[in-house]
């Protein structure tokens, strides 16, 4: 049997990249695989045969480090979390929303800020020490411009040999950044914006593209923002800080509340940790508990 991964699912095929020679075999599933309800997905590492007349067939799919249910696919290595530096301004929120969802997902994040070259004196001295938080806390962060391509050669070499999904508002720039890292982007940039514009359009089939060294996924990095996979005790371990020092809570299970003797909330107070995390930890928190059980 020959092994690679799979590229691309379509009307019942997958187009795996073979490892040793990149072809890329159309195959289908064994029929086991329904009945033991494994569903390949793109991104796995995979065993097929190729029969005659060129037909493939996938024959195992390799244990999985994590999966997306929105968009389907898995062994995502890094999550592109882009933000403007301006226009967009820059969201502490929404960036704690995307750090937890992607962290309950096991998958790294990195941090990418586009538009360097458009902040200004005031903004760059206001938002620095909210950056070194995060750094501090243990967030890789690239600070881009397109127009003098600061930041790109560094974030293109992280990348290499990744599988990446890229995730951010409108507007910050994705398109935009993809085709500075790679010119040759097999990926048009008005086809990258429809795929990575939230809500605007129905993916017909998820794949992964070359990305010079890298693959990135050309459909939404996240469809949806909720927390509805994540449960109340989960959600202190999407923040790394605070995960760090829960050992030091007085009661085991705190959920950094209104429990007393909660080490995160006296960190907090401290100012050892940024008092928007936390904030937004809790608005995360009552979210979770608010929303109505599934059955």
């Amino acid at each position: 049997m020959e092994t690679g991964i799979i590229v691309k699912a379509l009307a019942g095929f997958y187009y795996v990249e073979d490892k040793l020679t990149k072809a890329v075999i159309q195959c289908r599933s064994r029929g086991l695989f329904r009945k033991q309800n494994i569903s390949p997905l793109v991104g796995d590492y995979v065993s097929y045969t190729v029969e005659k007349g060129n037909d493939g067939y996938v024959m195992e799919v390799g244990e999985r480090k994590n999966q997306l249910v929105r968009p389907p696919i898995a062994n995502i290595d890094l999550a592109l979390v882009v933000f403007s530096a301006s226009e967009p301004s820059f969201s502490v929120k929404l960036l704690d929303r995307f750090l937890a969802v992607i962290e309950d997902k096991r998958i790294e994040p990195v941090i990418v800020i586009t538009k360097m070259d458009l902040i200004s004196e005031e903004e760059l001295k206001e938002l620095t020490p909210i950056w070194d938080y995060y750094e501090n806390i243990g967030y890789r962060i690239f600070k881009t411009s397109s127009k003098d391509h600061q930041g790109l050669r560094e974030l293109d070499g992280f990348i290499k040999d990744q599988t990446i999904v890229i995730c951010g508002q409108s507007g910050v720039g994705k398109s935009s950044l993809l085709n500075e890292l790679n010119t040759n982007l097999d990926l048009a940039v008005n086809e990258i914006s429809r795929a990575l514009g939230r809500g605007k359009h129905t993916t017909r089939h998820v794949q992964l593209h070359s990305l010079g060294d890298a693959r990135v996924a050309d459909t939404p990095g996240f469809s949806s923002l909720d927390l509805d996979e994540m449960e109340v005790e989960e959600l202190s371990f999407a923040f790394l800080e605070f995960d760090k020092a829960a050992p030091g809570c007085r009661f085991r299970g705190c959920l950094h509340e209104n429990e007393p003797g909660c080490a995160i909330k006296e960190k907090t107070e401290a100012g050892d940790f940024l008092e928007s995390r936390y904030e937004n930890y809790l608005v995360f928190l009552n979210e979770i508990k608010a929303r109505k059980p599934k059955y």
